[in-house]
């Protein structure tokens, strides 16, 4: 029987005795699977054996999975957009995987399973699922058998009615792990080994002990009574567990938050080996088992969180739990548990030492974020005296907390509640940093990061703010979602702003007056910006009524301002913009002067250059919030509307510095269109080539990706052509061929860059651009321009007979013309004469005069004639262009070429002079950048030069 279908027996079997409630560990079936739930859409059951781990995707969905081998990666498409749930193979990856990973791709979803070296992984389906089996090494072939365990552990036992000692004696030391769950216990070794049990018949008063081997442990499980205690002891390799007689003390193994801050436990248990994940066979429920090396310790205590218990251990650390991704990871002297999001654990200040506040202290506030009014209250003694009473009780304090995470802190953080109450926040900004230098695990104590978010956003640190008040300690916290709205007001994110607001509605008015008047102000402007005005209304009447001082009432006048502009009151708006203006705050005039300076645009009390003069003063008086974005997008306008493009484009560069505020798409968008206007939309063709080639190439970063950015080069390499910069134009187009381009765009581009090469006659590159950008299923047309381009550069190199054959039978007016200009130049007069005459094909019935081109292929053909002695071809050229001569650009070239008059005896010589007038080399440059302007738009007439946008736009009144 193949090794499949014995894999599918054996799954077969382990499934259904799984379901029926029997525990198989008398040994165990080869492959142990860990649990069979219900099939969803997509199923993935995992299942081990000392060889390899089976990973099964069943359902509906799962069945039809596809699996592929890309190198060391093991990819299975699974057909639906919602991602199965992996965290089992993420936190305890089977043998042989070094990486788990989701992707999504387009109509689905794709499992990447990284292997290590040396693994190997067979795919195939049965029992309606696709099954996936990982090899920690790869086996020597398809239905290779498992090996079987070598290594034979005798156990032995020792047994009386109420006392049973069994002995594994192992050939070296190993790691366990000894502990009991309900009425099991359980024994787990860290090294795979076959368990001779013959010598452990008499179990006292235990029974049913069956084991089972993984592809890295062995574990035993035994039926004991509930009131036996369990105990470990070692003995060089050998490892004796006893079930009753007189309990033993435990200790050596002690779990604390980790010293980081983060939502993690770690344990220190000494000579840790390896977490091994089990799954009892009767409850159904999955545990992990953490071994550990001689001598005994174990942990005493059963401590329970939301994500898991710590069961009390005999020996090594036992770990029950509910959720899915729960890691556990063994490494040296530590053992680290916790969860993708970090544990659910109670706040780091519930472990600290009790310590009584000191008399007139700030208390603690009812939510971490909070400010109250009476922290700033500097009793009879003054500011100064109180200040230094605070410092010097936080300074001993910090001092008798030195080495001790469990010292108080409740000193420290009064001191750090008086400074943040009396606006010190800097000062406090440095205590708190101190309290989490000293212990970092009081990083995930809520008021410290509250306070820290609070004193940070008072000063407009407000990324940083967001990183303390976004701490899942502050989840479902009112006061911080207060904080979180007012940030995202000054940022320019109205709607966030609204949502935190609301939130934080319950504990607004728990802050001091100063802050109740802020916090209205910036939920009016966003009330207003996201189109409540009557919101706004309320909210300002709400600020109004507050004693707050006057800088913050200014603040709130100017979103009143606002209000008068949105109702057509413009003169009253500008008279209060005017006077917020005047304040000596930045952060308060800055605001006010804009809505001046814009309302005066509009109605035209100022000039425009006059606005952007004190525009670019106001940049550099107020940065970092929508204030300034604000103040940027205004300025840009200004310089547009003046044709200044530079200067507004310089502009708008500076969101660079601000992509991190909602605003900041503004900008940018504002920047591309200015650019597209430029250099697509014909805004640039009334600069000079010059100044235009330079504006583009000061910001070629905003030529956007695509058929857009490919046109626009084409454009500006076509107005460079025009004023004979080909240079500067190859460069321009080689840079989009060699970075940007593929396929058919590739080749469009580089055939344009072969023309411009053979115009500035450098033919060598002209061939470098076709024979490089060569591809299948290029449109017809193309084929030929590119043939006949790739020809004409063969000529220029001398290379004739090459060019011949690159023309082939193409019979193209491109590839004409290149034909009869190699045969001209090989003297092969006949052939030269036919072709000249026949590109002009019966252009003598029509009387308007000949075009530059029309009259060197007149010449030509008529010379060539001259020298192939046809004096029948002559004649007939003679007949039909002689009209043409009196308008002629070349009168007496044109008369000689139709009739030499020498009898027959001209020679190539006496032709000389006359065909340098034809130059057809200067025909095909003039026909080709016609032909180049034409193709990129140059044909139509230039757009203005100073295109002009509207200098402001008053507020729009929002619908009812």
């Amino acid at each position: 029987m193949s090794g499949a279908r014995h894999s599918k027996r054996i799954l077969r079997t382990t499934v259904a005795a799984a379901a029926a409630g029997a525990v198989v560990l008398a040994p165990m079936a080869p492959l142990a699977q860990e649990g069979v739930g219900p099939v969803d859409p997509v199923t993935i059951r995992i299942g081990a054996n000392p060889t390899f781990t089976r990973v099964e995707f069943a359902g509906v969905i799962g069945a039809r999975s596809q699996v592929r081998r890309q190198g060391q990666q093991v990819i299975v498409r699974i057909g639906t957009t919602a991602a199965p749930d992996v965290s089992r193979l993420r936190v305890d990856p089977p043998p042989g995987v070094t990486d788990v990973e989701t992707r999504s791709v387009r109509g689905g979803t794709e499992l990447v399973l990284t292997l290590a070296e040396g693994a190997d992984a067979h795919s195939g389906s049965a029992d309606g699922a696709v099954y996936l089996n990982l090899y920690a090494k790869a086996p020597e072939g398809q239905q290779q058998a498992a090996p079987a365990i070598t290594q034979a552990v005798a156990v032995t036992s020792q047994a009386t009615s109420d006392r049973v000692a069994l002995s594994f004696r192992w050939p070296t030391p190993v790691g366990a792990a000894v502990f009991r769950r309900g009425e099991a216990v359980w024994v787990v070794f860290d090294t795979k080994a076959r368990l001779d049990m013959s010598g452990a018949s008499a179990l006292g008063p235990a029974s049913q002990a069956h084991w089972t081997a993984g592809a890295d442990h062995v574990a035993v499980r035994l039926s004991a009574p509930e009131n036996l205690p369990v105990s470990a002891s070692n003995d060089g390799a050998t490892w004796t567990v006893t079930i009753g007689g007189p309990a033993a003390s435990v200790g050596g193994v002690s779990v604390n938050r980790d010293d980081t801050g983060e939502p993690t436990l770690v344990a220190n248990m000494a000579g840790a080996t390896k977490a091994v994940w089990l799954t009892d066979p009767l409850a159904g429920d999955r545990f992990a088992a953490v071994t550990a090396l001689a001598p005994g310790k174990g942990f005493a205590d059963r401590r329970q969180t939301m994500d898991m218990t710590l069961l009390p251990s005999a020996h090594g650390l036992a770990i029950e739990t509910s959720v899915t991704d729960l890691a556990v990871k063994a490494d040296g002297d530590l053992v680290t548990i916790t969860r993708p999001g970090g544990l659910l654990l109670s706040p780091p200040s519930a472990q600290l030492d009790a310590a009584p506040a000191e008399a007139g202290a700030p208390t603690k506030a009812r939510f971490p974020s909070l400010i109250l009014a009476n922290w700033a209250d500097a009793g009879h003694a003054g500011f100064s005296a109180r200040y230094r009473q605070l410092q010097d009780a936080a300074a001993a304090e910090a001092a008798a907390a030195a080495g001790n995470p469990r010292a108080p802190i409740e000193m420290r953080m009064a001191l750090a509640r008086f400074l943040v109450g009396s606006g010190l926040n800097y000062e406090a900004i440095g205590v708190l940093n101190a309290i989490i230098a000293e212990a970092p695990n009081m990083a995930g104590e809520p008021e410290v990061r509250g306070l820290r978010g609070a004193a940070r956003a008072s000063i407009g640190r407000f990324e940083e703010a967001s990183a303390d008040l976004a701490s899942g300690a502050l989840a479902g916290d009112p006061s911080a979602a207060v904080w979180r709205g007012y940030i995202a007001a000054k940022q320019g994110d109205w709607a966030a702003a609204r949502q935190a607001f609301s939130a934080g509605a319950g504990a607004v008015d728990d802050f001091p007056p100063e802050w109740r008047a802020r916090f209205g102000a910036a939920h009016a402007e966003a009330a207003l910006e996201s189109g409540d005005p009557a919101a706004a209304r309320a909210l300002l009447t709400y600020v109004f009524s507050q004693n707050a001082p006057a800088v913050d009432q200014l603040a709130a006048r100017t979103v009143q301002a606002k209000l008068f502009e949105m109702d057509g009151m413009s003169d009253r708006a500008l008279a209060v913009y005017t006077a917020v203006g005047r304040a000596p705050l930045d952060g308060v005039a800055v605001p006010g002067r804009l809505g001046a300076i814009r309302l005066s645009l509009a109605k035209g009390a100022m000039k425009p250059d006059a606005a952007a003069k004190e525009l670019e003063s106001l940049r550099y008086r107020w940065r970092g919030d929508k204030t300034e974005l604000a103040v940027i997008r205004q300025l840009a306008s200004l310089y547009q509307s003046q044709g200044l493009y530079r200067e507004a484009l310089t502009a708008l560069a500076a969101s660079d510095n601000l992509n991190r505020l909602p605003g900041a798409s503004d900008l940018v968008a504002d920047r591309d269109a200015i650019f597209r206007m430029l250099f697509l939309e014909g805004g640039a063709d009334g600069l000079q080539p010059v100044q235009a080639l330079a504006l583009f190439y000061d910001f070629r970063e905003l030529t956007p990706i695509g058929a857009d950015g490919d046109e626009m080069v084409r454009r500006m390499s076509r107005r460079l052509v025009d004023v004979d910069l080909l240079t500067q134009a190859a460069e321009l187009l080689k840079y989009q061929v060699d970075n940007r381009l593929e396929g058919v765009a590739k080749a469009q581009i580089a055939t344009d860059l072969a023309t411009i090469y053979l115009m500035n006659r450098q033919p060598e590159q002209a061939l470098q651009a076709i024979w490089s950008s060569r591809t299948t299923l290029l449109p017809t047309a193309m084929n030929a321009e590119r043939r006949a381009l790739e020809a004409r550069a063969l000529m220029n190199l001398g290379r004739y007979d090459h060019a011949l054959e690159v023309l082939e039978s193409d019979s193209s007016a491109a590839a004409r013309a290149v034909r009869a200009e190699i045969f001209w130049k090989q003297e092969n007069w006949a052939g030269a004469a036919l072709l000249y005459e026949g590109l002009l094909g019966d252009r003598y019935r029509n009387t308007a005069a000949l075009t530059a081109a029309e009259e060197a292929n007149v010449i030509r053909a008529g010379i060539a004639y001259s020298l192939a002695r046809d004096g029948v071809g002559l004649g007939r050229m003679s007949r039909n262009y002689r009209q043409f001569i009196p308008n002629a650009r070349s009168k007496t070239v044109m008369s000689i070429a139709l009739d030499d008059g020498t009898g027959g005896a001209a020679t190539v010589g006496d032709f000389a002079a006359l065909s340098a007038s034809a130059d057809t080399f200067a025909g095909w440059v003039g026909a080709m950048k016609t032909e180049f302007r034409q193709k990129t738009g140059g044909n139509r007439p230039a757009a203005p030069a100073r295109p002009q946008a509207p200098a402001a736009a008053p507020a729009a009144r929002p619908a009812a």
